[in-house]
């Protein structure tokens, strides 16, 4: 029964390749180069690497279109910052040091011993002046009633003359700035504390001298300790509001020397891999070219995209491994196709049926790595946009290079295999038949007198005679079977388990000053969380009116209802402003009176800046609302949607005649944003992406239901990384979802050319379609995988959070993707016999009507086209009355196909 197939697509395609391997036979010093030059024109974008790196963590680490960034502009619209300094008020983190001090000899650090100590700290802190001493923190800090923002804290307790009350002393919130705080029995006052926290704001900058004031400050402080402060009993964790951005920086350089071992790694593991004993078929030039291809095609797409200006972030540094990995996978079937071609015939002929075999696969392959990329560009996260841009247009290029620069390269070795000449020495050696003696250096170009190919590697009689069989047996189909499903019932569970978010101490290295700050702050400080503005911004809301208000605090009990807020603690001008009018018996109640009294009191109770007035009427106005408990990722996603949701259903539940339009908001929601997209974002991606896979399969592909088999390896790898993933400790963030994009790429990559050769095999069983596919492209993808591993190993020993999840990611992957390329993929298919080409005498036995033809032995006609010159791996169907005539042409000139007729095999053969 012929095959139902999709070859309009894929037959034009494959004789296309077939006439482009011809010209780049003829004229390999032209495609040789040509991507030269361009990679050496392109190439000078580098120039422009320094202007555009991005490594803003806000900018590249955030979504885009965050709701929090929208709230932060209306919130600044509304309350833009005073000249009165007030840290409870930022809109924006800040321009800040700060200081976690804690107690080494486990001492209350409130003693005055301690404490002492603590003075001595800040006063170096004020002490530090810029490089150039033009500067000290006195010039630069925020000011508050015309003095420099002090610590609280410090003034509390050098003050105190008896108890201090946690976690209000006297109206001021000491939450976030004592930690280990140990209580009296039956009382709020401090029995003892194990470390205080201290900030040092500057003020805004206007201009860019103030800009660089700022940074030059915050820089010495850096530098003052970063150095060994020896204080006895007490040590000191620092940070400042432009740390994350420079140890991100510096994390970048600090991993050049690794990036130098893994690629060194990656290119002698794909040379090994090509090494021949035969000193003539040696490919030891071949596997330097496609290595050098793969750097070439990432000169010249990075370069290009450099001239054009695209931001540069910095998970995109990880890109050139898989740039190279997916080079040289490539690079490993087409040197596995010219393998297989005849070695007599012309290099350009051989270049033919190498690109008509190869190009086709490697098409596949390219179009959908390519695409996957380009659609995560659809993802909010400027990161993951930079580095699928970068990643795209490199494999874009690589393929570009594999079927040109290349491709000459192989040409260029085939010509000098053709002449029988040394690989080394480029010298003339004799051939086996010739040489009598054995000396592996003086003889060589040994071939398979019956295919007329290149003698096959061990490895390919692994596969074909011991690998193939024993995984089409019965047996391991069923055990097969259970290990899948085992593997996808602990992918389920994982996926289960996975957490979503980035830590922003993973975006510094691990031994960084600013993960020593973060790890502090968790230990001490993480009862409470921020202080949540919420906005009142409807200007219509009736604060004087009592059911008004009664709504409002009905609203404030919603919020307290939760077990992510502190009861009892929200500061509210408007309380206040009750009180005020209850203590000075004012009517409240009355908009005249409510109204007239309101500038006094806002003045005198320091709650101006949160009321917005003009023409005397209130515009918006905000309350502070105190979070406690928040010290998860799970804790900021749960503390975010439920602010949000809270606020949206609150102000619509209000009575009709009194509703409000609420909004809330703290400068960290911009970074908790990610929780609100990455799940939606990834699973987009994913979608999209694997259905773009499918379609291409089934244009490509010459059957629907493999390229179904393609869409469904996708899925299944995608499932198992982000299952194991989450049990391996890594969390869905944005740069996991980098490397889930790169897991679409390497699925397909293993899947397709497994499929496609499986559909592409001539044989007649299922069993033995797979059984050729693995002798044809086993090694290939072993050698694919082996090398991309090799690649990354090193960074499993990176000390950064980003590189170590690249590797951890990578390796999944690839394990994976190389578990369904040559397990379950070729199991699953011999499932559906259907799967493949096949012929319409596949019931028939064979003939054994001899065949008189000139050059050829009579035989029987199942072994008649092994004599011929038949390629490993491709069984021609031939009907077999085509035989029962002598056949004029010389079989030397004999092309392989897959299926063809009498009048094909002459076309086939050149014959008049």
């Amino acid at each position: 029964m012929p095959a139902c197939n999709t070859n309009c697509i894929e037959k034009p395609l494959s004789k296309g390749f077939k006439k482009l391997g011809l010209v780049v036979g003829k004229y390999p010093w032209v495609f040789l180069l040509l991507p030269l030059v361009l990679s050496g024109g392109l190439g000078v974008g580098f120039y422009f690497l320094g202007e555009r790196e991005a490594n803003d963590i806000e900018d590249q680490f955030t979504p885009t279109n965050g709701q929090a960034k929208t709230e932060r502009e209306k919130v600044k619209t509304y309350f833009p910052h005073s000249d009165e300094f007030s840290q409870l008020r930022l809109y924006t983190e800040g321009t800040y040091a700060s200081l976690i001090v804690f107690s080494s000899s486990n001492k209350d650090l409130l003693s005055k011993e301690l404490f002492k100590k603590v003075i001595d700290l800040n006063n170096k802190v004020r002490s530090i002046r810029t490089e150039l001493e033009r500067s000290t923190y006195a010039d630069l800090c925020a000011n508050t009633n015309g003095k420099c923002a002090s610590n609280a804290i410090l003034d509390i307790v050098s003050n105190a003359a008896t108890t201090i009350d946690y976690p209000f002393h006297r109206g001021v919130f000491l939450g976030s700035t004592i930690g280990g705080v140990t209580l009296k029995p039956n009382s709020k006052a401090i029995q003892s504390a194990e470390a205080l926290r201290l900030f040092y704001f500057l003020k805004d900058a206007k201009t860019e001298m103030d800009r660089s004031e700022n940074g030059a400050w915050l820089q010495a402080f850096i530098k003052t300790f970063s150095e060994e402060i020896p204080v006895d009993m007490i040590s000191v964790s620092h940070f400042t509001s432009i740390s994350r951005e420079e140890e991100f920086e510096r994390k970048f350089r600090d991993s050049i020397p690794l990036f130098s071992i893994t690629y060194v790694l990656a290119i002698n593991i794909a040379i090994a891999s090509c090494i021949r004993w035969d000193c003539v078929r040696n490919k030891v030039w071949v596997a330097l070219a496609g290595v050098l291809s793969a750097g070439l095609a990432v000169l010249t797409s990075f370069g290009l995209l450099l001239f054009c200006g695209m931001p540069f972030s910095m998970p995109v540094a990880s890109a050139p491994f898989l740039i190279l990995g997916i080079g040289v996978d490539d690079m490993f079937i087409m040197i596995s196709c010219w393998q297989r071609t005849r070695v007599h015939d012309k290099v350009e002929d051989r270049m033919a049926e190498t690109y008509k075999e190869a190009a086709v696969s490697i098409t596949i392959t390219t179009l959908t790595n390519v695409l996957a990329f380009y659609i995560g560009l659809l993802t909010p996260f400027r990161s993951v946009q930079s580095f699928c841009m970068y990643t795209g247009t490199a494999i874009l290029f690589c393929y570009i290079y594999n079927i040109t620069f290349f491709g000459a390269c192989l040409a260029l070795n085939g010509r000098r295999e053709r002449s029988n000449k040394h690989w080394l020495t480029f010298r003339k050696v004799e051939t086996p038949n010739e040489y009598k003696k054995s000396n592996a250096c003086s003889v060589g170009g040994a071939y398979d007198p019956q295919t007329g190919a290149e003698v096959g590697m061990a490895i390919h009689v692994f596969f074909r005679k011991y690998y193939g069989p024993f995984l089409t047996n019965i047996w391991t189909k069923v055990f097969v079977v259970f290990l899948y499903a085992g593997y996808l019932a602990g992918s389920i569970y994982g996926c289960l388990q996975l957490e979503e978010g980035i830590q922003l101490k993973n975006l510094a290295p691990d031994e960084s000053y600013v993960a020593s700050y973060y790890d502090n702050e968790d230990r001490y400080f993480s009862s409470y969380g921020p202080f949540v503005m919420l906005v009142i911004k409807d200007e219509n809301f009736q604060y004087w009116e009592k059911s008004a208000r009664e709504n409002l605090n009905v609203c404030l009990k919603e919020f307290e209802s939760s077990d992510m807020v502190a009861k009892n603690m929200t500061i509210s001008w408007l309380d206040s402003y009750e009180q005020y009018g209850a203590s000075t018996g004012l009517d409240l109640s009355d908009k005249s009176v409510f109204m007239a009294n309101l500038d006094k009191f806002l003045a005198v109770s320091g709650f101006y800046p949160d009321v917005v007035i003009h023409s005397r009427k209130i515009l918006a106005s905000r309350l502070f609302i105190p979070s406690i408990n928040i010290s998860t990722a799970i804790d900021e996603k749960n503390m975010l949607n439920f602010f949000r949701d809270t606020a949206s259903t609150c102000g619509q539940n209000m009575t009709l005649s009194n509703p409000a339009d609420l909004l809330v908001y703290h400068p960290a929601f911009i970074y908790f944003d990610q929780y609100a997209v990455i799940v939606s974002n990834t699973i987009q991606n994913i979608v999209v992406a694997t259905a773009v896979m499918l379609v291409i399969s089934l244009l490509l592909i010459p059957n629907p239901l493999c390229s179904l088999w393609v869409a469904f390896a996708i899925a299944s790898v995608i499932v198992g990384v982000a299952g194991f993933m989450a049990l391996w400790d890594v969390n869905l963030d944005s740069i996991s979802m980098i490397n889930l994009v790169i897991c679409i790429g390497f699925s397909v990559d293993f899947s397709a050319h497994i499929s496609y050769a499986f559909v592409s095999s001539g044989k007649k069983t299922p069993n033995e379609k797979a059984i050729d596919a693995l002798d044809n492209l086993g090694y290939p993808i072993i050698q694919g995988a082996v090398s991309t591993v090799a690649g990354v190993v090193v960074l499993s020993a990176a000390k950064s959070y980003i590189f170590r999840t690249f590797f951890k990611i990578m390796f999944l992957v690839i394990l994976f993707g190389a578990a369904h390329g040559l397990v379950f993929i070729p199991v699953f298919l011999t499932f559906f016999g259907v799967c493949g080409i096949s012929s319409g005498v596949e019931d028939e036995k064979p003939s054994r009507t001899h065949v008189d033809t000139p050059g050829v032995q009579p035989m029987a006609i199942n072994n008649t086209t092994q004599q011929l010159g038949q390629r490993p791996g491709q069984s021609q169907i031939i009907n077999n009355t085509s035989f029962n005539r002598r056949l004029p042409c010389q079989p030397a000139r004999f092309q392989t196909s897959a299926n063809f007729s009498s009048h094909k095999y002459l076309e086939d053969l050149d014959c008049p």
